[in-house]
């Protein structure tokens, strides 16, 4: 079987929720790094590219219709470069990746560009058409976070819980401290702080330029989310976000960005030799593995492969014991 390799990779800065990024479409927020990893990968023949395949969660409004094919073209590749959109919720562009790594491992690809793009900002309001002749009634969702035209059966069976509900569940259930998940968050956003301050991220972030009414554009090139400042009497200041004497808060709760990700992922083959394409990580195969639960009170399990990934980034689910 053929190996797959991580060749290189490049991000946006990440937004903040009606940040920097909020002007910003989600499909040309999408095309941004694809730009800027075929700019910095000049050598390379992007007409021998065999698929661009993005995860995306919400496609509900600029990322609808296939984004990751809209992408590509707004970045200037080929118009007979195909893409494809995956949807995992928030493990979309892990598994865009594993997906890539799945074609090049069989053989059906040499050369994939893997990513996603996510804007919480831009993310609409819905409406569902009317049940009936001159109905008054309308149901409206906001599309950010959370479930929307719910299911009845699903909810009865399995309830409906939206990220922060899941990760209350979790402290509830599993005995997780209020200090214990703001000791985690601090050490995420201090961990943050001396990587920014030694320049770790510099090398996977491409700048990006955003018009101003008045003025200059701005040049956006730094992650605006963390908060580097941040205490544990700050934290601890925050009332929960769920329910009256919860744990979560928006100080150790999954954040809410925008931002953009690609990964081009290649095998040693001819149509990759041929060309500049250095390879970096060796990617394994992906596992999968979730909850008996729809509503994954449980969020953090483990995968079969003894490694794991987190897909939900609140601390309670970092700092739930395994069960």
């Amino acid at each position: 079987m053929a190996e797959a390799f991580i060749c290189d990779a490049v991000r946006t800065p990440f937004g903040r929720y009606g940040g920097t990024l909020a002007s910003i479409r989600t499909d040309d927020l999408a095309a941004l790094p694809i730009k800027a990893l075929v700019e910095r990968n000049a050598g390379i023949d992007w007409g021998a590219l065999d698929d661009v395949v993005y995860g995306c969660a919400n496609q509900a409004g600029e990322d609808n219709r296939n984004v990751a094919r809209m992408a590509l073209l707004l970045a200037g590749l080929p118009q007979d470069v195909p893409g494809a959109t995956v949807n995992r919720l928030c493990g979309s562009s892990l598994d865009a990746v594993g997906t890539a790594a799945r074609g090049i491992k069989s053989g059906e690809s040499d050369l994939v560009i893997a990513g996603g793009v996510e804007s919480m900002t831009r993310a609409p309001f819905v409406m569902g058409k009317a049940d009936s002749a001159f109905a008054r009634t309308a149901q409206i969702f906001d599309t950010t976070i959370g479930w929307r035209f719910v299911n009845p059966a699903m909810q009865a069976k399995y309830g409906v819980d939206a990220m922060p509900e899941t990760a209350e569940n979790v402290a509830e259930e599993l005995k997780v401290a209020r200090a214990d998940q703001d000791k985690f968050a601090l050490r995420s956003q201090s961990r943050w702080a001396a990587a920014q301050a030694a320049g770790f991220f510099a090398a996977e972030i491409a700048a990006v330029t955003i018009p101003q009414r008045k003025g200059d554009p701005k040049r956006f090139d730094t992650d605006e989310h963390p908060r580097s400042d941040t205490t544990l009497e700050a934290l601890a200041k925050l009332k929960p976000i769920v329910k009256e004497g919860g744990t979560v808060t928006a100080g150790n709760a999954s954040g809410v960005n925008d931002g953009a990700a690609d990964a081009a992922a290649g095998v040693s083959r001819p149509a990759v030799r041929s060309s500049t394409i250095r390879t970096g990580a060796r990617l394994q195969q992906p596992r999968h593995a979730t909850s008996s639960r729809v509503n994954i009170r449980s969020g953090s399990v483990s995968a079969p492969s003894g490694m794991w990934s987190c897909r939900r980034s609140s601390s309670v689910i970092c700092c739930a014991p395994e069960t």
